[in-house]
């Protein structure tokens, strides 16, 4: 299972957090790195992480329709 680590940037749905997940990319042709940014729908039982929070997440089966990743902890 791969394991990410992301920012929470939306903590307004119940047990649901939004992760933005930062990372570099090289540019195939011209060899430039460049930011990509994804955002995930990431489980959080007992809702006890907030906005600006800095997590790892880990991926798991289906939750919900859009949902495939559970927070394990702070960073």
């Amino acid at each position: 299972m791969r394991t990410l680590q992301g920012t929470i940037v939306s903590d307004k749905m119940q047990r649901t957090r939004i992760v933005s997940v930062e990372r570099l990319r090289k540019h195939p042709r011209y060899g430039k790195f460049y930011k990509v940014t994804i955002r995930l729908k990431a489980h959080d039982e007992k809702n006890e992480y907030t906005l600006g929070d800095t997590v790892i997440i880990r991926e798991t089966r289906p939750l919900s329709k859009d949902k495939r990743w559970v927070i394990i902890g702070r960073n």
